[in-house]
């Protein structure tokens, strides 16, 4: 509770910088002043007012000074503030830091042992990705052409943009498609040519009832694996009672089994190549076959 009323009672600007504290301190063991001055362009005086603020103000027994080591440390009754403190948060920071990170002292010690994989860049054009947020603003009908692998032919689309998804390894853009009159996902590295605007729309997202729907997807060990072989499983994804739940829209269903590398209609011949199946694939079904 404390943390949460600290995040909503201070500045944007300098909870920012609060959270580059407790990261830096409680991750790589030593905070300076150059830290603060290096990622957010600020005085060397500024620094040292903001973690003597930090200090007085939110966590009196969070940093102690160390003299040798010239530099702040963490203290022995750490607890964050304005961060979440799980390996898994940390981690989360430096992938998505990954392109600055090695400018920022202290991270980029952390990032001299680590490797980000990029996504590979996909071709979003300014002059389509404008228009399309617009669209998803006003609820706008927007005309635009568009190729698949079933129709390599550009063909103008009637389509009402309503959200854009991105499943970790492109963008996507939930829409009403009025030739196929339902709602349907785009990939924004297809459209060509500019969208054009059309009409206001009637087909909004109160009524794509798939999205607005919601569905437990259910992981669990595959069944063929050893005991001692489930258990990995179920500590690598850090299951309960043997299952992951994750709850999320109907309308993303597959796109979750993919992020999580599950194909639906193919079962691995080696259990230890397949390693996870989902327990609730009846359930799932209209969501993931058309």
């Amino acid at each position: 509770m404390k943390r949460t009323q600290d995040i909503n009672q201070v500045r944007w600007d300098l909870a920012l910088r609060y959270r580059l504290i407790e990261t830096v301190a409680w991750w790589e063991g030593r905070l300076t002043t150059g830290h603060l001055m290096q990622s957010f362009g600020i005085s060397r005086q500024q620094a040292s007012k903001d973690i003597n603020t930090y200090i007085s103000e939110h966590a009196p027994k969070n940093l102690t000074y160390d003299k040798q080591l010239k530099g702040y440390v963490p203290g022995k009754h750490f607890k964050p503030r304005f961060i979440d403190d799980s390996a898994d948060a940390y981690l989360q920071l430096l992938n998505q830091t990954h392109a600055r990170a090695p400018h920022v002292e202290g991270l980029a010690l952390a990032y001299a042992h680590t490797k980000v994989l990029q996504v590979p860049d996909r071709t979003i054009r300014p002059d389509v990705l404008r228009p399309l947020l617009r669209a998803c603003r006003n609820g706008e009908v927007i005309s635009i052409e568009y190729v698949s692998l079933a129709n390599p032919t550009p063909e103008t689309r009637l389509i009402s943009p309503h959200t854009l998804i991105y499943t970790g390894m492109r963008w996507h853009v939930r829409a009403y498609c009025e030739k196929n009159r339902k709602y349907r996902d785009f990939v924004l590295s297809r459209f060509r040519g500019a969208p054009e605007y059309e009409r206001m729309s009637e087909n909004l997202i109160d009524t794509d009832d798939d999205w607005n729907m919601r569905v437990n997807v259910v992981i669990e060990p595959d069944s063929r694996l050893k005991p001692a072989q489930k258990a990995i499983i179920e500590v690598d994804f850090g299951m309960v009672e043997g299952e992951l739940v994750i709850p999320t829209r109907c309308a993303l269903v597959g796109y979750v089994l993919q992020r999580y590398q599950i194909d639906p209609k193919k079962l691995e011949a080696k259990a230890s190549a397949q390693q996870i199946v989902v327990k609730n694939l009846e359930e799932l079904k209209p969501w993931l076959y058309e």
